[in-house]
């Protein structure tokens, strides 16, 4: 897509200020509601995010701009823009998601675009703090490797990706005396490089930012960064359920997952991460969840986190998901991958893996592309492997494998991603949000609902940006009037096992595509169910307004709550409709003992390649129904294991 043309840009800023419009209040203190979307540059920024957009997508929302426009889109008042992208997005479902994206897009970077002083103009009235700390200078710890164009390099064993999976495995066997090269895609970070701002961290340590399936239906939040996910996650270790694990072991063929064997796993992750109950401290939210869970008598638990008391800072934890400056996080950057370096490893990093090698039926390596971030300028490099991890992400592991033509017919079947969907409640006080860690409680009261399925209530990071997008509104007045709100707002959010899951194909340019939709009767009522309990737990507590999405009216209270719920029940779960998000993402190489159907023995080891196993949550014969990190990081402790006597035996 050429750059936009002047008229389409004077279109993209009235949206932007359609989005988030500068209105006259009588009491404006901090020129919140005077303030326009493009006064942050949220026009320019949201123009740039078009261009990376793919090919198909950007002549769509072109010719959107372009029908805008010769409709005098931007000469018209705010009441008749906003009629005309009503309009618009009435003529297709495409249409609709086009300007539902521009729409939420607008908001999100208007809220979180900083200034040169690392400010934005609307943060004042909500409270938001913005950066507090300032990094420390410290050199990083790990000090990857760039490589020569054409190098080859030999190794025992290449792992791809360096999350919770792959850097486990990585620690696992360079402490028990083999040769590992680790590729990671996205660049190497440390206490220094996080500023606590969301747009950075955005950009620097997450694959696409914040990305969308290809059909629309659902937000996808993945690490993309040394350490992966856990670089980035909300650090919250919670334990598979007993039913799961009986599942897997039962039903999948991974012997001793309901057995002491697989504790063993999981206390040694736990023992090297640190994890404890003692630094979950409660922010406003999670005390508001604790009172409401309380009057309704549901079961509530301490979250287990995997932090270093030492260093903990509740403060460093507000901004987790940007970094944590404090270093107190205790994920694979701070403990396997160090493992892993101290003793010899080589570390790449923008290194993206093109294609698993293989010779005479067994693994031989990997074929990859390093970008230098600076020139732009690639080299190619071979690691010669006798094994082959690959856990680079259950969004990008079947692709890879999908690009070798492994794994056999299974691949980028099964993507299961815990959709999630939030409740914005509103109280009288503010509720200091932005302080302590963003999970530190779990209200498990729903987590099976009869088959081992169900539910998980809890808390949300705080940011300004994704909260905008979230609360965006067709009328730009009330998506202002919500995030005038945001200082006395608690986020309280649901993830959902689901029993039906969606795909991971590749496009012609072996990109990873990803679809998926909530389908299955029994996910669709767990979902509703899920909006019941976020909602009678804000009311329980004491919230005086409930916020959700778009499409719904608010909820005050004294309102007819039945009348409410059916409303939101009456909309359909997806793409123009009732939000779904997700941050875990699980099962697309999944392990089982029928090739046809899994694409990993229980093990790890590839079906129909030798030497070639999956180290990370693509692994999971089905969701795990919680935070996935401990449980794949268990796994990998387990299939790590599994590689290191496999080649002692070889």
């Amino acid at each position: 897509m050429p750059a936009l043309t002047p008229v389409q840009r004077d279109v993209l800023r009235a949206l932007v200020d359609t989005a988030v419009p500068a209105l006259q209040v009588d009491d404006d203190p901090t020129g919140f509601w005077a303030t326009p979307g493009s006064a942050t540059g949220a026009d320019e920024a949201l123009a740039q995010y078009l261009e990376t957009l793919p090919e198909v997508d950007q002549t769509g929302v072109a010719r959107l701009l372009d029908g805008l426009a010769m409709l005098g889109f931007q000469h018209q008042g705010r009441a008749t823009r906003e009629g005309m992208l009503a309009t618009a997005a009435a003529l297709a479902p495409e249409a609709l998601v086009a300007v539902s994206t521009l729409r939420g897009g607008a908001c999100m970077l208007a809220h979180s675009i900083p200034d040169a002083e690392g400010r934005n103009p609307f943060w004042a009235q909500y409270g938001y703090p913005g950066p507090q700390i300032t990094p420390p200078a410290d050199e990083p710890y790990i000090t990857p490797q760039t490589p020569a164009d054409g190098e080859v390099i030999e190794a025992d064993v290449v792992v791809v990706g360096s999350g919770a999976g792959g850097g486990t495995i990585a620690g696992v066997l360079a402490t028990r005396g083999r040769s590992v090269v680790v590729l990671e895609a996205g660049g190497a970070t440390s206490e220094r490089d996080y500023r606590q701002l969301e747009v950075e961290g955005k950009e620097m340590m997450y694959r696409g930012g914040l990305s969308v399936s290809a059909d629309g239906n659902v937000g996808l939040l993945a690490g993309y960064t040394l350490g992966g996910g856990t670089t980035v996650n909300w650090h919250n270790c919670v334990r598979p359920s007993d039913a799961v694990r009986r599942e897997w072991a039962r039903e999948h063929g991974l012997h001793g997952l309901d057995t002491e064997e697989f504790d063993r796993h999981l206390d040694a992750v736990l023992t090297r991460m640190g994890a404890n109950d003692r630094c979950s401290d409660f922010n406003g939210p999670h005390q508001r969840m604790a009172e409401g869970a309380k009057a309704l008598g549901w079961s509530m638990r301490t979250a287990v986190r995997n932090v270093d008391e030492a260093t903990y800072d509740p403060v460093a934890a507000g901004y987790t998901q940007f970094g944590d400056p404090s270093g107190s996080k205790r994920g694979t950057l701070t403990t396997y991958l160090r493992d892993a370096f101290d003793h010899g490893a080589r570390i790449l990093v923008h290194t993206r893996a093109d294609r698993v090698l293989t010779e005479g039926g067994r693994a031989a390596g990997v074929e990859a592309v390093y970008t230098d971030p600076g020139s732009g300028e690639t080299r190619r490099v071979t690691v010669r492997a006798a094994d082959v991890v690959v856990a680079c992400g259950a969004l990008e592991t079947p692709a890879l494998l999908l690009r070798s033509g492994i794994g056999g017919p299974a691949v980028g079947h099964n993507l299961y991603l815990h959709p999630s969907a939030g409740i914005f409640g509103v109280y009288p006080e503010d509720q200091r949000a932005w302080w302590g860690p963003p999970q530190a409680g779990i209200v498990d009261e729903f987590r099976d609902m009869g088959d081992g399925y169900g539910l998980l209530i809890e808390g949300s990071h705080y940011y300004t940006g994704v909260f905008a997008f979230q609360l965006a509104r067709r009328d730009g007045r009330e998506a202002k009037e919500a995030m005038s709100k945001l200082g006395r707002m608690a986020d309280f959010l649901f993830v959902l096992r689901e029993h039906a899951g969606g795909r991971v194909t590749i496009d012609a340019d072996g990109e990873a595509v990803h679809t998926y939709a909530l389908t299955d009767e029994r996910d669709v009522a767990t979902y509703y169910r899920g909006l019941r309990a976020l909602a009678e737990l804000h009311l329980a507590a004491g919230a005086e307004e409930l916020w959700f999405g778009a499409t719904p009216p608010v909820f005050r209270r004294g309102d007819d709550f039945e009348a409410w719920m059916s409303r939101l029940e009456s909309v359909h779960i997806g793409a123009g409709g009732l939000f779904m998000g997700s941050a875990h993402q699980m099962g697309t190489a999944r392990m089982g003992t029928d090739p046809r159907t899994s694409v990993a023995r229980p093990t790890g080891e590839l079906h129909d390649v030798a030497g070639v196993w999956i180290g990370d949550t693509s692994a999971f014969p089905t969701p795990s129904g919680a935070n996935p990190m401990l449980t794949c990081m268990a796994l990998a402790h387990r299939t790590a294991g599994h590689i290191a006597q496999h080649t002692t035996s070889a």
